[in-house]
């Protein structure tokens, strides 16, 4: 641990005097301790700190933020016409973790102190990336306020290391400041740690007299908790028992020894020893503003106390109306109706299902063929396992889909020998036009994943050619379905890839980012003409008969709500174009190992592709499993990647820092050369 929050149940509680105290016990012990109070309205703590320790670090440094009057630090700091600068606050604790073995961090009041109008104390300490102690009374009183901040910080994300009590007054201790100690420890499921007891003088002697024996500071020195050793055996064994894990050889799963992931925040990963991992794809391409947002937890835990869930069948729910409403308002032009489902195959499978009724119901019966590339992934079920096209994943279920029609699309790295980038993919544009001018009325609709192909490798297409094959399909009348359950959401710089050419679909699917990768949800995005072609008589059955029980949950929605809420107010987007640029820019340095044979990159998507011959572009035989040895690598150190085949993917959440994202391309550096190498 380089830093520990110290907060409180509220003000006047004895944050500085439990700060005093536990600097001056640590020394005691050998270390070389530092304290920081990020904010202060008034008083002089800091500068009390600073003295009493005798510590030689810049009042500046301790104390980055002062305000003059003794009020909260957004009324004190907005009456001064003047803001709290948090990044001048984590660059000040930044220098002093580099001076100190351990820094004590002291809060301004509680953690639901504002410093600014939508930013707290809890806010700050989750910026920090610090556990807390909660400084609490000893007397009546304090079980309310101590259980209600433990439950506050958890709700916040953020991680109790332990109760310290304060006796603020010297007086005789009854009932209330003998038990309730034990009854914070029982109900607030929280270590206590000890009690600082009344003290007459703030000399490190009497401190240490006093304190010495009463206050456990051995709990501040260890490394963050994760369970015990004889659950994480437990664990282990009920999982290789029980759990059938997704595209997974599960013989091999049984003689490994598993991952297995507790809890997050921000960017990374803890398993049950306590482990961080940085989060290099983003839990499955799923994650967007990091783990434990405090803006959409606080919007599903609302939720949760108001309908966790009430069928669309036949009703509507609240969330379920506010989110239709806003997709409609961002996404592309013409998309105007809203249907949900779970995920990202089931909003394909709806698409298709729309696509294909939408001409029977309107008359144009000899429509019914779906168009698709040869060489893409729409998801799992039958319906978008038919319009998919890569054989590893489908060929065994070719006897149970239905019969489609494959448009051959290159991946222009593997492009026949003798052709270009780009223009043999607008060669098989040509193609793509003469066999619609052919078949046309026979085609009810064409599927593609806008610019980036994810699971065929992180297939990149030439500007332009997304363009055209919309105007292809308006100009002979075959519905545009844009699978954007992996683009969308801001992964190629954009809220939805088809901005990057401005496309309109007639049918948009979205999933995976649309919850912040929060819950299970999908929406499939319609216009106003192919809605009509439902709206019939009750009597002529032609409704679309189609759905599912947990369709418009309104705790999904209320998550994917937030997520775009969180996109407003924290201009993700905008935000997201210099980390894009320095992406671009260190990813020249793999071309610098000779087995990788291809970098492919739009916006936060990227794809790393290695050849056991640059030159010829020969594969890595599929059963030497590089991409799985590189990712086992990285994974030693302290990151995690999921390749494809012999494509390393890296897809961060957008939220990771410059720092994180130059750290996850370093380590999967060192290890493509180590296992290339």
């Amino acid at each position: 641990m380089k830093g520990i929050f110290i907060t409180a149940t509220d003000t006047g509680v004895g944050k500085t005097i439990a700060t005093l105290v536990l600097a001056t016990l640590l020394r005691e012990q050998g270390h070389d301790v530092g304290v920081m109070k990020p904010v202060q309205c008034g008083g002089v703590d800091a500068v009390f700190l600073k003295k009493s320790l005798q510590i030689s670090d810049p009042l500046a440094e301790i104390n980055p933020c002062f305000a003059r009057e003794p009020l909260s630090p957004h009324l004190a700091f907005k009456r001064e016409k003047r803001e709290i600068d948090v990044k001048k606050i984590l660059a000040a604790y930044g220098r002093l973790k580099q001076k100190h073995d351990i820094v004590l961090v002291e809060g301004a009041g509680g953690l639901m102190v504002p410093l600014r109008d939508d930013y707290f104390v809890a806010d700050l300490a989750r910026d920090m990336d610090l556990e807390l102690i909660i400084v609490a009374r000893l007397g009546l009183g304090t079980i309310n306020h101590t259980l209600l901040t433990i439950e506050q910080a958890r709700g916040q994300g953020l991680q109790v290391r332990g109760v310290l009590f304060s006796e603020a007054y010297n007086r005789k201790r009854g009932i209330p400041e003998k038990t309730n100690p034990d009854i914070i420890r029982r109900l607030g499921n929280v270590p206590v740690l000890g009690t600082i007891p009344w003290l007459k003088s703030l000399r490190r002697q009497e401190i240490v007299r006093r304190c010495a024996l009463v206050v456990n500071c051995k709990r501040l020195l260890e490394p963050s908790a994760g369970l015990s050793a004889s659950r994480q055996k437990q664990l282990v064994k009920w999982d290789k028992k029980y759990v059938w894990h997704p595209f997974t050889q599960m013989k091999d799963w049984l003689t490994d020894e598993p991952l297995v992931i507790d809890r997050a925040k921000g960017s990374y990963l803890l398993d049950t020893k306590g482990d961080r991992y940085l989060d290099g794809v983003s839990s499955l391409w799923v994650n967007v503003h990091g783990h434990g947002n405090r803006i959409v937890n606080a919007r599903v835990h609302e939720q949760l106390n108001k309908l966790e869930h009430s069928t669309l069948l036949g009703l509507s729910n609240t969330p379920s109306v506010e989110l239709a409403r806003k997709l409609t308002s961002i996404a592309p032009k013409g998309l105007t109706k809203v249907f949900y489902s779970d995920n990202g195959s089931t909003a394909v499978e709806a698409a298709i299902k729309i696509a294909y009724q939408y001409w029977q119901n309107t008359g144009r019966k000899k429509k019914k063929y779906i168009a698709h590339l040869a060489n893409s992934y729409h998801g799992d079920t039958l319906g978008s396992v038919s319009v998919g096209g890569i054989e590893l994943f489908h060929k065994v279920y070719k006897n149970l889909i239905f019969k489609t029609i494959k448009v051959d699309f290159p991946d222009c790295y593997r492009a026949p020998k003798g052709k270009k980038y780009p223009d043999y993919a607008f060669e098989c544009l040509d193609r793509f036009e003469t066999m619609l001018k052919k078949k046309h009325s026979q085609i009810a609709a064409f599927v593609v994943e806008p610019i980036v192909q994810g699971a065929a490798g992180m297939i990149m297409w030439p500007k332009g050619i997304l363009k055209r094959m919309s105007e292809l399909c308006r100009r002979h009348k075959v519905i545009f379905i844009a699978d954007e359950v992996a683009t969308g959401f801001g992964r190629t710089g954009a809220m939805f890839a088809c901005e990057q050419e401005g496309v309109s679909p007639d049918i948009l699917c979205l999933a995976k980012g649309l919850t912040a990768g929060y819950l299970p949800l999908a929406a499939t995005l319609t216009t106003k003409r192919i809605f009509d072609g439902f709206c019939f008589d009750y009597k002529d059955q032609k409704t679309f008969f189609h759905g599912h029980t947990y369709t418009g949950n309104p705790l999904a929605c209320a998550a994917a709500l937030a997520n775009l809420e969180v996109f407003e107010r924290e201009k993700t987007l905008e935000r997201l174009a210099p980390k894009i640029k320095f992406l671009a820019g260190r990813l020249k340095m793999f071309y610098n190992l000779p087995h990788v044979g291809d970098v492919r990159q739009r916006g936060f998507m990227v794809g790393i592709e290695l050849v056991r011959d640059r030159m010829t572009k020969e594969p890595y035989p599929w059963q030497q499993k590089v991409g799985v040895q590189v990712c086992q690598e990285v994974r030693n150190h302290g990151v995690i990647l999921r390749p494809l085949g012999n494509v390393i993917v890296l897809m961060p959440p957008l939220s990771m820092t410059i720092e994180e994202l130059g750290r996850l391309l370093d380590v999967t550096y060192r290890a493509i050369g180590k296992v290339t190498g």
